[in-house]
């Protein structure tokens, strides 16, 4: 069995780093202790070992696809349909009265992580339907509950979220699937969805579309949204009925193609029902509840890919012989055999490249899920901050490890040469795997403007203000830390730099000039992202620095790395930002004809 993720780094980062043991004192989770958590994610992995893994390049080999009007998916789907709520990958994080075993939602995003390393074309299945069910005990009526929850969590029918329209793309306002009032209580609906993740296959039963539709005097744009919830087939009296929901294309991808990805068309016959869920013209506010679910979901596949494609350029990188090392004066002994390529110091670069974004990206995911598990325990002015901590995180959790998730495999694929670009080495796949994560969920440009645009000066920037306070708090615990200090005062100025680029884009707002102000919002992004991940290693390097094995050294070596060969790129990505011409505004000059 090949390593495609370190379960050593995964429990360290959980019950050493973020101290994990803490929550469950919490009465919420008062029913589990760290003994059963481990035991937990020991059997996701050995599911994962036995099941997943195997068939990770048999379902690219063999990807989903349309076959006379039906979805044909590869059959270890229907394995992971079988066992994924026994396992808590689906529903685990809900209370006890709607089903769900109360975990904490850190270990929730920590057993999908390892199920996303080991097959990343799987979990979509059951992570749509574990988000889908969360949307419907948050605002479904007890009467939808009572019939769709228990057959979600027993994962017989699938939940998607159905937001995109042809003409629309991520532009949410100009969605025009229309629901009209029925006398019964529910609404006819007619339109038609794209790219609708895992929306049909022949193992689940019937599936449930969330779905963002018009009602008549909702007003334009997204005010005037609301949402359904829009079964393929309608319960009806005691049988399940065809609801006029026609799956009419699956699109073939670069990637992820044992993942199906639909076309739905609802009311061709005119026969189409859904039914309300929350309040009326109030459903792109509930659907974030999803989508934010969504894109933590996102930013975790992005560095679950990152980490498998580390390990399987590592193994190449010890296996295969190629050159000698350079001796004094640059001279080769080639009387010598030649060194595996680990040895050479760009290999190496590349490696450590890899490792450090991967495991980076680990610990954002994993610090966003305390946060919720925070809020979920806390109350009062409490609450509120560590939901506004997630709310700000949220978009560098989707993208980061999205985007630099992508340069990581890339470098890995570069380390296997003109191998990792052949079919035979599964470089190739996590490239292609890894490239939907920086579109899905909303594209790195919607989060960049979601980032600066919005989270950064939300509540007045209390937000921002809270998040630099959990920063201080981490430099304060490394003052006189000797092996991070370095560390801590580079995180120093970067904070200060911060704050000077903001301080050059705000007046850009109040004068009015946001196309200006938003204009390198993605590089802003990447700036920011920076910061946050370099935290994150510094609260790494700080645990590391307790031990002094070569597991810890290695923490503390690649904690370096990250902050000489990525936090230092922030200087170059500050000045760009702060230079006053804006030459990706539209101009009287055309330069793109």
């Amino acid at each position: 069995m090949s390593t495609y993720m370190n379960m050593d780094t995964l429990n360290w980062m959980l019950f050493e780093v973020f101290r994990l043991g803490e929550l469950l004192s919490a009465s919420r989770f008062q029913d589990h202790d760290e003994s059963t958590l481990r035991l937990i994610l020991d059997s996701v992995k050995k599911f994962a070992d036995a099941e997943l893994y195997p068939v990770f390049r048999a379902m690219d080999a063999d990807p989903a696809r349309m076959i006379d009007g039906k979805v044909i998916v590869h059959p270890a789907v229907a394995t992971m349909l079988a066992r994924a709520s026994e396992l808590g990958l689906v529903g685990s994080t809900l209370d006890y009265d709607d089903g769900g075993m109360q975990l904490p939602v850190t270990i929730y995003q920590a057993l999908n992580f390892i199920a996303d390393a080991a097959n990343n074309n799987m979990t979509g299945y059951t992570g749509l339907t574990s988000g889908a069910v969360g949307l419907l005990c948050s605002f479904g009526s007890q009467e939808l509950k009572d019939i769709y929850l228990a057959k979600m969590l027993a994962n017989e029918w699938g939940g998607t979220m159905a937001l995109t329209e042809p003409q629309a793309g991520s532009s949410l306002s100009d969605v025009v699937t229309e629901a009209i009032p029925r006398e019964d209580g529910s609404y006819s609906i007619r339109g038609q969805k794209i790219w609708i993740s895992g929306g049909d296959h022949q193992f689940a039963e019937n599936f449930i579309h969330f779905t963002l539709v018009r009602v008549p005097g909702g007003g334009p744009g997204t005010k005037g949204i609301s949402l359904m919830l829009i079964p393929k087939f309608r319960p009806e009296n005691g049988q399940l009925v065809p609801n006029d929901v026609t799956t009419v294309g699956d699109f073939q991808k670069m990637g992820q193609r044992g993942y199906t990805t639909t076309h739905l068309v609802f009311g061709e016959k005119d026969d189409c029902r859904g039914w309300l869920v929350g309040t009326l013209h109030r459903g792109l506010e509930h659907m974030f509840y999803m989508m934010n679910g969504a894109r933590i979901h996102v930013g975790r596949g992005g560095a679950a890919i990152a980490t498998a494609a580390y390990y399987a350029s590592r193994q190449f990188a010890l296996e295969r012989p190629q050159g000698r090392r350079l001796q004094a004066g640059g001279a080769k002994d080639t009387s010598e055999g030649q060194t595996l390529i680990i040895n050479h110091p760009d290999v190496r670069r590349m490696l450590l490249l890899q490792k450090a974004i991967a495991e980076g990206s680990l610990a954002l995911i994993l610090q966003a899920s305390i946060y919720a598990d925070r809020e979920k325990t806390s109350e009062g002015e409490e609450a509120a901050r560590y939901h506004d901590l997630l709310e700000l995180l949220t978009p560098m959790v989707k993208t980061y490890p999205a985007e630099a998730g992508r340069r990581a495999v890339d470098q890995g694929l570069q380390v296997l040469g003109g191998a990792g670009f052949c079919d035979e080495y599964v470089l190739q796949q996590y490239y292609r795997d890894v490239r939907i994560m920086a579109i899905y969920e909303g594209t790195t440009g919607i989060q960049s403007l979601d980032l600066l645009g919005r989270k950064v000066f939300m509540n007045k920037g209390a937000s921002l203000k809270f998040l630099l306070k959990e920063i201080q708090a981490t430099l304060q615990a490394a003052a006189g830390v000797e092996v991070v200090a370095d560390c801590a005062r580079q995180l120093g100025e970067q904070l200060a730099l911060n704050e000077k680029v903001l301080g050059y884009l705000m007046p850009m707002a109040a004068q009015g000039e946001f196309e200006k102000m938003l204009s390198d919002a993605t590089l802003y992004m990447e700036f920011f992202s920076n910061i946050v991940v370099a935290w994150q290693w510094l609260k790494l390097g700080l645990a590391a620095s307790q031990g002094s094995s070569a597991f810890h050294q290695a923490k503390l070596h690649t904690m370096k790395f990250f902050y000489q060969y990525e936090l230092s790129k922030n200087e170059g990505l500050a000045q760009t930002i702060m230079n006053p011409q804006r030459l990706t505004i539209v101009g009287e000059i055309e330069v793109l004809d």
